[in-house]
């Protein structure tokens, strides 16, 4: 394998990948080709919770690799991996939220969610937010509040609107005719964005009155990554539907949407197989994610995540450093210039630190490393940061 076949024969996202060469990757960190080690403070935009190859984690998959792999399409047998994680998962949430639809991806759960509005409510319309992001597919794609990247692929579903994120006087917006309100509990891609004075509350409020759902989007801040399990226990604002996946497994990919058993058996008829999908579930998968909320629970790494957030944000005090946004293990500094955050991020990935940018915001730079990450790790990775933005100017000048 060379550095010229990735370019050559895989499909690229972008113009200029950063391209490191893996090798092997544990703990919270990844060694490339020629044995060096990287601080992993993304976490591959923060879906391996546990860090990399968790034993737990690693231990349910082959155990279940010796079991059985697919055996059948999603919803139509039994298998103990999917049944045992619905289950835990459904004990540590609100009442409502108690029947989970396992599928691939956070982005294939937010179109299993807006069907699922529109099917229950008998209304098209839906409400997502300015700057929001909630996957690639065509109705994930809908949703997204920044036109320029949307208009290459026009036409998308319709009976879209957007509402300004903690903006109260727009909340008017949702009416009768609306089927649901999706927001992300906390806007990623914007920038870290949390909600304020409420806004959740009052949203959740104004819905209820429409007869409309409220559906979360948990993708990112989900399991643990913000000091609570989910972050809308952080602003009581139980949702409807709650979508999520990312860190759900650890590293696999995987997505599910939580609703209550009523809601749900609207997907069952009228028509039949209102959602279905081959993988969704996959039993090697689901192993993973059953190990994965089980460590995340049963240990302290939940509470970990605020000391570890007050650690972040006492060490990284700079004059490039114009605030830092977000929660828990969820953060992105916001530098003085998107040209500072690009020196940053490009700087670190040099001297063996992975650091990443965000979608909508260029000044920010992404801090999602593993829950699982050590008081020491994270010193020795801030202290790189504040050493690379120390040498901004003298070699920006030279």
């Amino acid at each position: 394998m060379s550095k010229k076949d990735f370019f050559t024969y895989q499909a690229q996202t972008s113009p200029h990948p950063l391209a490191l060469e893996v090798s092997h990757a544990k703990g919270s960190y990844i060694y490339d080709q020629d044995g060096n080690a990287h601080l992993d403070f993304v976490a591959g935009v923060s879906a391996c919770s546990l860090g990399h190859s968790h034993p737990k984690v690693v231990d349910a998959i082959k155990t279940q690799v010796d079991q059985y792999m697919h055996v059948m399409v999603y919803g139509e047998y039994v298998q103990r991996p999917a049944v045992e994680f619905s289950k835990l998962l459904a004990s540590h949430l609100p009442e409502n939220l108690n029947t989970t639809y396992l599928v691939n991806s956070g982005t294939e759960a937010m179109e299993g969610a807006i069907k699922l509005a529109r099917r229950h409510t008998g209304r098209s319309q839906v409400i997502a937010a300015k700057n929001a992001y909630h996957g690639n597919t065509m109705g994930s794609l809908s949703l997204m509040g920044l036109e320029e990247r949307k208009s290459a692929f026009r036409p998308l579903i319709p009976d879209i609107r957007s509402i300004q994120f903690n903006t109260e006087e727009e909340i008017k917006n949702i009416t009768q005719k609306t089927a649901a309100v999706v927001l992300e509990t906390i806007q990623g891609g914007a920038g870290f964005i949390l909600p304020e004075n409420g806004y959740l509350e009052k949203v959740r409020k104004r819905c209820n009155e429409m007869g409309a759902l409220l559906i979360l989007d948990e993708i990112q801040p989900g399991f643990g990554r913000t000091g609570k399990l989910f972050a809308f226990e952080h602003f009581n604002c139980p949702p409807d539907i709650l979508v999520i996946g990312k860190g759900m497994a650890s590293g696999l990919p995987v997505g599910a949407f939580v609703a209550s058993h009523d809601l749900m058996a609207d997907l069952k008829e009228k028509p039949k197989f209102g959602h279905i999908t081959t993988f969704g579930g996959n039993p090697v998968i689901a192993a993973a994610s059953l190990a994965t909320l089980k460590e995340i629970t049963e240990t302290d790494l939940i509470p970990q995540t605020l000391e570890k957030e007050k650690l972040f944000r006492n060490l990284l005090q700079h004059p490039l450093i114009k605030e830092i946004r977000g929660k828990g293990l969820m953060l992105a500094p916001i530098m003085e210039s998107k040209e500072i955050a690009d020196y940053l991020v490009l700087e670190a990935s040099k001297k063996g630190l992975i650091l990443f940018w965000l979608l909508f915001e260029p000044k920010a730079v992404r801090i999602s490393p593993p829950l699982t990450i050590s008081m020491k790790e994270i010193e020795e990775g801030c202290d790189q940061i504040l050493g690379i933005l120390n040498n901004y100017k003298s070699d920006t000048v030279n």
